[in-house]
């Protein structure tokens, strides 16, 4: 995979700005468990009241608070509150005080005045601390009645009965209560914050305040919180997945586009490591993965871990004690993806290669429908067929097995998760230990934290195909070119009458013991033709493909006016040469654009006078649409002897100085044959010309005849030199003419 990193450089913007909205997304749906814990423990248990702190309290309520609490606590509740009323509010502010606080008409009321968070939160922690040493002290005073007292019935009272007994409290000396408040001091901060509501909630009810009001703008305003943060959340995960598919496939084009660039600069060393089949399932199936592995990893790869220890972090806020429950889950789901991760990968390896497969036995099997059906062999095919079909889909079944296994497991450990913080939860909360919102808080962490590593699972699961894919397109960038350009080339120097040579040229295929070329020297000349002969394997397409560079040569040189041609650039040697394979071949559009293939600037003149000479023009007029007529893929749609002389005129429309003709004119009826060696000499006449027959009769005129066998020269010169010097030649044209024949 990352051999092929450099192509995300092009979209490192993209990537930045993805990740950074992952992390707003990820924050904002860390957030909402903890928004939905204050609607729980503040909106619906405290009513909507969200500490200790009274906004507003009445004169009684006031002084009985403060009996409570030490001077140094009194000095700081003094500085915090102001005492309002008729006398000190103007009629407007007086009006907009009753709204809230309707006592407040009757009595001057004490409000807290402005303070930064900081004191608030002391403030809160002195109310808290004060309501616990009333609590404890009311306790000690019933327990020494020999009264036996709940807790909670001493959080549950109508405060007025208590401000009747305010003249005897402040009767008290303060040290009477230092053991209550030592109680209240350790007593756990939930209850202090729980107890603190409640005695807020009674002064408000003292003050005549609308409590359903407070609770409903409380939970009102949460809402909004969470909406608006869900809503940040859902753009940016648009966001997201649009930048995401765009940078994937983007990269997957340039992949494409360079996997292809690098095929079509393969020599035909290249191609014999590759097969055809496994080079387009490389070009289409492969890249496939990897786009897909991108589209998914930026938006989970970044995301999952920043929810994952996001997650931890904030369970961690809110309960300590049950963190090991995560830790657990997490151990637990770790094991199960190394697991997979080690199963998974061999199997995903073997899944690519069987795709090869696939793809190989249909690609034989339409090309070579003609055979099958001739010889009658479907039943053949289609168990061939079945054979590496049953054994993909039997390793597909065993990779699918184990993500049936995979997902059903990883479910039950996030309901064990559920039902473990539950119960733990649950024991806590009945200690008073924590709150119903933390609890539900907590399960929805460990939620989060079990589906980042769901999502990752699923990364893990499509990372070993991904991998195995990069692997097998990042072999074929890498393969290093056995051809390549010089780095300071020279330059042909004529258009024209272009000299070819060999000299003393030996070839040797890679990994082969011995040559199939040996020691071949001859001199082409402009103007005439070169032909050669020889039995089957003697090495004649060998040869030719030696002069375009689809091999270079093991020994000696190849020269074209003096040049050699390793020292000029690929594309300036092809440019001279007009080559015209033994199977002609054809590409999907018109024969015009067929014949335009090697001159795209051709006029419809040269069109038609090169189909003249290739002895093409006859069929093409009988055609309706003519030169519009389109070629189907692999020119199915046309003869074997009409796609060969396509090929030929494709070769002369380019009108180069060196033409290769290789076996090129074997499906030609010898009419035909004999026409088209006519035509093709008076346009050729300046021209370096090159034949590889098997038929004498193509090539008894040529100015210069070789003879190979077994990659040797067996006879070099004219038809009527030959007959008389070379026996090897001598014995193919016999066995094709009589003598009257060969003259």
């Amino acid at each position: 995979m990352f051999k092929l990193a450099k192509y995300l450089k092009p979209f490192i913007w993209m990537l930045v700005l993805s990740f950074a909205l992952l992390f707003v997304q990820a924050m904002s749906n860390l957030y909402l468990p903890n928004y939905m814990s204050d609607i729980v423990n503040v909106g619906i248990q405290q009513n909507g009241i969200e500490d200790s702190v009274p906004d507003a309290i009445s004169q009684n309520g006031y002084a009985l608070m403060t009996t409570f609490m030490t001077s140094d606590q009194k000095a700081q509740t003094e500085t915090s509150y102001s005492l309002v009323g008729k006398n000190n509010l103007s009629s407007s502010d007086l009006d907009a005080y009753a709204k809230k606080y309707p006592q407040i008409e009757s009595e001057d009321i004490y409000v807290l005045k402005s303070m930064d968070a900081s004191k608030r939160t002391n403030l809160n922690t002195i109310f808290g601390e004060t309501a616990w040493t009333m609590i404890n002290f009311m306790k000690q005073q019933a327990e020494a009645q020999g009264q036996s007292v709940e807790t909670a019935s001493l959080t549950d009272f109508d405060i007025s009965q208590v401000y009747s007994m305010l003249p005897q409290l402040q009767r008290i000396p303060a040290q009477a209560f230092e053991s209550a408040r030592d109680a209240a001091q350790s007593t756990p901060d939930i209850l202090k914050s729980q107890t603190g509501a409640v005695l807020v909630k009674s002064f408000y009810n003292d003050l005549g305040m609308d409590i359903s009001q407070v609770q409903t703008g409380y939970m009102f305003r949460i809402g909004v919180y969470m909406l608006l943060i869900s809503l940040v959340g859902v753009i940016a995960a648009v966001i997201v997945g649009y930048l995401a598919a765009k940078t994937a496939a983007g990269v997957a084009r340039d992949i494409r586009r360079d996997l292809f660039t690098r095929v079509e600069n393969f020599s035909n060393h290249e191609f014999d490591k590759f097969s055809t089949s496994s080079l387009i399932t490389r070009t289409t199936n492969d890249i496939t993965q990897v786009q897909n592995i991108l589209v998914i990893g930026i938006r989970m790869i970044v995301f999952a871990p920043i929810m994952g220890i996001g997650g931890v972090i904030m369970a961690l806020n809110e309960s300590v004690s049950m963190v090991w429950i995560i830790a657990l889950a997490v151990i637990l789901l770790l094991g199960i993806m190394l697991v997979a991760f080690a199963i998974a990968l061999p199997k995903f390896k073997k899944m690519q290669k069987l795709i090869d497969g696939i793809n190989r036995v249909m690609r034989e099997n339409l090309g070579g429908m003609m055979v099958i059906r001739a010889f009658s062999t479907q039943k053949h095919e289609e168990q061939r067929f079945d054979r590496v079909n049953t054994e993909l889909t039997g390793t597909s079944l065993s990779v699918n097995r184990l993500m049936v296994i995979i997902f059903p497991a990883m479910m039950l450990i996030m309901n064990v998760v559920t039902l473990l913080t539950v119960w733990v939860g649950a024991r806590q909360i009945a200690d008073s230990a924590l709150q119903v919102g933390d609890m539900m808080a907590f399960m929805q962490y460990a939620m989060l934290i079990i589906f980042a590593f769901l999502m990752l699972s699923m990364i893990f699961i499509m990372v070993p195909r991904a991998s195995v894919s990069a692997q097998r397109i990042a072999e074929v960038l890498g393969t290093p070119l056995g051809i390549t350009d010089p780095g300071q080339p020279k330059n042909f120097t004529k258009k024209r009458d272009c000299v070819l040579e060999f000299k003393n040229v030996s070839f040797r295929y890679d990994g082969a013991e011995e040559d199939v070329l040996h020691d071949i020297s001859f001199t082409a000349n402009p103007g005439e033709t070169t032909a050669f002969i020889g039995s089957t394997g003697s090495g004649k397409t060998t040869l030719v493909n030696l002069i375009p560079r689809f091999y270079d040569v093991t020994a000696g040189a190849i020269t074209i006016d003096g040049v050699d041609i390793r020292d000029v650039t690929q594309h300036d040697l092809r440019e001279q040469i007009g080559f015209v394979s033994q199977k002609g071949i054809l590409f999907s559009g018109t024969i015009a654009s067929n014949l335009r293939y090697g001159n795209e600037n051709a006029t419809q003149a040269d069109l038609e006078q090169a189909a003249a000479i290739a002895q093409a023009a006859e069929f093409i007029n009988e055609i309706s649409e003519g030169y519009e007529y389109p070629i189907a893929q692999e020119a199915t749609n046309v003869s074997g002897g009409q796609k060969q002389r396509l090929s030929i005129a494709r070769a002369l429309v380019k009108n180069p100085p060196i033409f290769i003709f290789d076996d090129s004119f074997s499906a030609l009826d010898f009419k035909t044959d004999a026409a088209l060696r006519r035509a093709l000499k008076n346009r050729t006449e300046r021209s370096t010309v090159l034949i590889v027959a098997q038929r004498i009769s193509t090539i008894m005129n040529a100015e210069q005849i070789i003879v190979l066998d077994e990659g040797r020269i067996a006879g070099k010169g004219t038809h009527k030199e030959l007959m008389g010097s070379c026996e090897t030649y001598v014995e193919i044209a016999t066995s094709q003419l009589s003598k009257e024949e060969l003259g």
